[in-house]
């Protein structure tokens, strides 16, 4: 089919092997690449109940039938796995320069498999796999590997993704990291690659991939420019990046704070996209071939952080070392971010973390920890965590693992072990059913209903509320399966993506032809969690959703019977039974 190699590499670490597997057509039309071929070959070739830090796991990085493409959006890649924090399916995106030179291999999709007996990094190309030492940068922090790795391989125009200490001792929110600041960020891949003993990989190739209609991609990729290239959005986008969200949740009383305990920091202008430009030279820095240039080249102009450079900090940085850990100046989450990054840690697992740890600590359960804004205690915590050291072994599991072991599970806030983004569920009620129902855990992505909601676009009502949830989600998933960045879904839409489909693939889909694929993704990755022990009680909120207040008035909860509601309206609309367990499997 028209815009995929058609073929999957599987190389084992174990033996040092590879082989090529040919991906049936039938295949690429039910689940396209990215998201669904990723579930799919997880589904085909994963043993149910696997350690997922054993060799017996595999990790898949994906593409999708846009990469490599003049599509704007099309820059990022997909990587899927077992997840070591939650147990349940793991997958996370990157953006960046790899993806469309991951395609020019001549392959859609990598699996690794078992693992070496010691530290490798492997380059692949259009001429196949090599296997070479890593054993000297074991250790090496993630910028000085990713540099050491493309001077090896010493190929004009090859791209890498590593792995920093955390990946190597296998902290189950370890991160991929690539272009020195972009991550793979949630549900620990990076410990699957550790687990491996794989540090990195490099690609390189120069294949090209067959469109149905290049010529119709290459209009509506112009007329979209032209119609997008400049609207207020994409200005907002230039200049500010995610960082304007600080300002626009905590005026809803949706970011949250001080370990989930409020719904907005006094202290948020610290950390807002005013106090970046302030306090850090910032130009606007694009992924490959995107307009909308919404990162941020950003260094620190004065302080004890002078000098300081990094792409960010993000959204969902600022709220997770920022806000969750009440830090208030933005150079110094920059710090905590610049360190994360280095360390390859997810920053909004690792905040949640580090201010869960101070809740312990003040409730006696866990000695050695910072206290809020306490910023260089807040660091030593993070590296603790990375190398496994002292109080942060207890801390390296995630939430989920440490409430467990320190019998504080009534204040842990995740879902299916993954703790969650910045969008408060109390006030944004769409993002209660986003959080429980996601199946990688508590994530915002998976729907990005949050926005809607935050506009006050979306129905009250939980049964409407759930069918337009739906069509996010959907719609989503379908943006993982060609894979496509989130910031364009207001440019592109369905009919965007019919066009897209049908120019790279030649599928003339119609917009409930596309939701169709989307739904049987979702569906496979349910399956995928039922084999893995997932049952009803885990599409659920944590406790404290339910009964911890907060608002303007103090009065603002996730409602329970809504809750419910709305996931009898989601499993049935999915063609699931109540119990959310699909009644015809793919």
């Amino acid at each position: 089919m028209y815009g995929f190699h058609g073929k999957v590499l599987r190389v084992d670490l174990t033996d040092r092997s590879t082989k090529e597997e040919t991906i049936p057509k039938d295949v690429q039309e039910k689940y396209l690449g990215g998201k669904g071929l990723g579930s799919y070959l997880l589904l085909k070739h994963l043993q149910p109940g696997v350690d997922a830090l054993s060799p017996d796991n595999k990790i898949v990085f994906s593409t999708g039938p846009v990469a490599d493409t003049v599509v704007p959006a099309a820059s990022r890649f997909g990587v899927y796995a077992k997840s070591p924090l939650t147990g349940f399916f793991g997958e996370s995106y990157s953006g960046g320069h790899v993806a469309p030179v991951m395609k020019r291999t001549g392959y859609d999709a990598f699996m690794i498999e078992g693992a070496s007996d010691e530290p490798v990094y492997l380059h692949i190309s259009d001429n196949g796999v090599a296997f070479a030492d890593a054993s000297d940068l074991w250790g090496t922090e993630t910028y000085a590997t990713e540099d050491a790795l493309l001077e090896r391989v010493d190929v004009q125009g090859a791209q890498a993704v590593v792995i920093g200490p955390a990946g190597e001792n296998k902290v189950p929110f370890a991160c991929i990291k690539n272009n020195y600041w972009r991550s793979a960020g949630r549900t620990g891949m990076g410990a699957v690659m550790g687990s491996k003993k794989l540090k990195g990989i490099v690609f390189s190739g120069s294949k090209s991939t067959p469109l149905a209609d290049e010529a119709m991609l290459q209009s509506y990729v112009t007329d979209m420019v032209k119609t997008y290239g400049n609207t207020e959005r994409t200005r907002t986008m230039q200049r500010e990046g995610t960082p304007y969200m600080v300002g626009v949740t905590n005026a809803a009383a949706a970011f949250p704070t001080r370990y989930w305990s409020e719904g907005s920091f006094d202290q948020w202008e610290g950390i807002s996209s005013d106090a970046m430009h302030e306090k850090m030279e910032v130009k606007p820095k694009a992924c490959h071939r995107c307009f909308m240039a919404c990162g941020k080249l950003s260094k620190v102009k004065s302080g004890r952080h002078e000098g300081l450079v990094l792409e960010g900090p993000e959204y969902e940085t600022l709220y997770a070392l920022g806000g969750i850990c009440c830090v208030d100046q933005i150079d110094e989450v920059a710090y905590l971010n610049d360190l994360c990054d280095r360390l390859g840690l997810d920053t909004i697992t690792g905040g949640n973390t580090v201010a869960f740890g101070i809740e312990a600590a003040k409730r006696g359960k866990l000695t050695g920890q910072p206290d809020y804004g306490d910023v260089d205690a807040i660091a030593e915590s993070l590296r603790q965590i990375a190398y496994r050291e002292g109080p942060g072994e207890i801390l390296a599991g995630g939430v989920r693992a440490a409430a467990e072991e320190l019998g504080l599970q009534d204040i842990a806030v995740h879902v299916k072990g993954l703790e969650p983004a910045g969008y408060d569920p109390r006030t944004l009620r769409g993002m209660s059913l986003g959080y429980a129902v996601s199946g990688r855990g508590a994530c915002h992505l998976r729907s990005s209903f949050y926005m809607a909601e935050l506009n006050d676009e979306v129905p009250h009502e939980p049964v409407p509320k759930t069918r337009e949830f739906i069509k996010f989600e959907n719609r989503n998933t379908l943006e993982d399966c060609l894979i496509l960045c989130r910031f364009y879904q207001k440019f592109i839409g369905w009919e965007g993506m019919q066009t897209i489909v049908r120019a790279t693939t030649g599928m003339d889909a119609s917009e409930s032809d596309l939701a169709a694929i989307a739904s049987r993704v979702t569906t496979l990755v349910k399956l995928f969690n039922i084999r893995e022990g997932w049952t009803r009680d885990d599409d659920a909120l944590p406790a404290r959703m339910f009964n911890e207040p907060i608002g303007p008035d103090g009065d603002w909860v996730a409602d329970e019977a809504e809750l419910e509601t709305m996931l009898g309206e989601y499993y049935r609309l999915h063609g699931w039974d109540q119990d959310g367990i699909p009644m015809n499997g793919e």
